[in-house]
């Protein structure tokens, strides 16, 4: 059985902004104001041009970083913006996950959420943490 739901259609950058978290605890944001679903936005102290070329997004390799993690499908890639899926071992949940390089902030934002359900028991926060740890 695979639990994978609808790809939502209010991803990607507007504005400056990723898309807010809806109101279940499944959801994690850079962007977000309340404590449920903050998380901090990854940072780098290189020029935005070196964290992510117009070649590719290469953010310290977060690409390969990404693409590393099992059960992992890039979506889409910009110079600015990666969407990426993560499916769970179990029952094949699957959870959207967004990247938008914030130039004005000199860090890339983030947004994790489950697709399905409401609580995700952590999986999205640890997610971007793990990340965040391959990164340094």
């Amino acid at each position: 059985m695979v639990f994978a739901g609808k790809r939502p259609n209010n991803l990607g950058v507007s504005n400056g902004k990723l898309a807010s978290c809806p109101n279940s605890p499944n959801c994690v944001s850079s962007q977000s104001a309340d404590a449920v679903h903050k998380i901090a936005p990854l940072t780098f102290t290189s020029s935005p041009q070196e964290a992510m070329p117009a070649a590719g997004f290469a953010y310290a390799n977060l690409k390969e970083i990404i693409q590393s993690l099992p059960r992992t499908k890039i979506i889409t890639e910009s110079q600015d913006y990666l969407y990426a899926e993560f499916k769970s071992a179990l029952l094949g949940f699957v959870d959207d996950v967004e990247f938008y390089l914030d130039r004005n902030a000199n860090a890339i934002q983030v947004r994790s959420a489950s697709r399905l359900g409401q609580s995700d028991l952590g999986v999205n926060r640890q997610r971007i943490e793990t990340i965040r740890a391959k990164l340094k």
